[in-house]
């Protein structure tokens, strides 16, 4: 609602600055639930959640209208105006839909600032076994200090939208002293998603938040800040490696325990029932995280940046598509993924988790609606340039052909989506 909304202002607004008539302006597709006229504009709601659409007078669009082609142009209409009136007005959804991305993450830099993790700070990663990450390359121990080519600052930076989509995605790791590159092959691509990746849990250490009463842990005597660093002889360092050792365990472990300056061991057997031994994972915010504050006109900046990197991702991604270096079928979504993303993002993170989602959804939006097919904003935008170029206007024919070809092609994608989602998340 609000991207389609925003989007729909764009064209709206652009229509009514240039002295064109708006028929309607509609959130939905037909049939039209609700609704009120107000001047020459029906302002509603269709029942048809595939997007909306705003009728502008005299223009071939969504409702195939060309009742107004048999007379002649009126001065409120669409194509009664210059070429580059009509493409500011075609292309304002679009522009729109990226100054809300804009605005979304300057104020949340503004507002909130920025955690981030300095690369400085990081000990290592563990590098479960069975993960993608030892797949690929990466060992236990190593300090990624670099992607492609280029030395971080943050970690952060390591998993950007630009830089995950990029060609010839590669690491720079620090290993025993000597830097190592470690490639990211393109068959791994989809699996950096789906089995997770470079996940901050990694590099959380085995040190001990809280311990529930009643638990094995607790009856050992473990407590608070305490760090297990080694079981059953053999080092710990990271909270991860601990788990698995718990998990894996049908007898009791010799856990070693440093207390302040105190080393200390407890035989702890864990609950064969949940495989756990009644201790909490520490706060992410103990690997030294950073909160950098911006400025009014910092965020400008920085809201410009989060924009353009995402824009990047999002393009180089839909490249990676194409090559058929990614998947199709598990990186296109519709309503439904939409639905649980958003749902994702917000129990991870609140309202930021779904302003960020919001942004995200509000540049692939524009950038689909950019692309040169007919039915949608890009598809409009090649008659215009046509036009401007040729000093020719495409046929009536030709338009409402493409028109056609256009609205099909929209609707076979939509129940491939719908399809899509429906194996991917429930198994049908």
């Amino acid at each position: 609602m609000i991207l389609v909304f925003v989007h729909e202002l764009g064209h709206f607004l652009a229509a009514k600055l240039f002295g064109m008539r708006v028929e309607r302006f509609s959130i939905g597709f037909p049939p039209r639930v609700w609704g009120f006229q107000k001047g020459d504009t029906d302002y509603c709601i269709g029942a048809t959640p595939l997007g909306g659409y705003v009728k502008i007078s005299g223009m071939i669009d969504e409702s195939m209208d060309t009742e107004h082609l048999e007379k002649e142009p009126e001065e409120w209409e669409y194509r009664s105006k210059p070429v580059w009136q009509r493409i500011v007005t075609i292309t304002a959804g679009v522009i729109f839909n990226m100054i809300l991305a804009f605005f979304i993450y300057f104020g949340m830099t503004y507002s909130n600032g920025k955690a981030v993790l300095p690369i400085q700070e990081s000990q290592g990663i563990y590098v479960p076994e069975t993960s993608i990450l030892s797949e690929i390359g990466f060992k236990t121990g190593d300090k990624i200090i670099g992607v492609n080519g280029k030395e971080v600052t943050y970690f952060s930076d390591l998993v950007s939208a630009s830089e995950l989509t990029s060609d010839n995605l590669n690491y720079t790791v620090l290993r025993d002293g000597e830097n190592v590159n470690v490639p990211v092959t393109p068959n791994y691509l989809d699996s950096l998603q789906t089995r997770g990746f470079l996940d901050i849990s990694y590099m959380l250490p085995s040190e001990i938040s809280s311990v529930p009463a009643g638990r094995p842990a607790a009856e050992a005597g473990l407590k608070a800040g305490d760090k297990i660093v080694s079981a059953d002889g053999e080092p710990v360092n990271y909270w991860v490696q601990l788990v698995e050792i718990i998990q894996e365990a049908d007898t009791a472990i010799n856990f070693g325990v440093m207390r302040g300056d105190s080393l200390f061991y407890a035989s702890i057997m864990p609950d064969q029932e949940s495989k756990t031994i009644g201790i909490a994972s520490p706060n992410p915010q103990s690997l030294g995280f950073e909160r950098i504050e911006y400025g009014f006109f910092e965020s400008i900046g920085e809201g410009y940046n989060q924009t353009i990197e995402q824009t990047t991702g999002i393009l180089q991604g839909f490249a990676r598509m194409l090559t058929g270096d990614i998947s199709v079928t598990q990186n296109l979504g519709g309503p439904i993924a939409i639905a649980n993303i958003t749902r994702e993002a917000t129990d991870q993170a609140g309202w930021i988790g779904f302003w960020n989602i919001t942004a995200l959804l509000s540049i692939t939006l524009a950038i689909l609606n950019i692309l040169p097919i007919p039915a949608l904003d890009g598809g409009h935008l090649v008659f215009l340039l046509y036009e401007g170029i040729t000093r020719r206007e495409p046929s009536e024919k030709v338009r409402m052909i493409a028109q056609q070809i256009g609205f099909f092609l929209m609707i076979g994608l939509f129940i491939f989506v719908m399809f899509n989602d429906a194996f991917r998340y429930f198994g049908l």
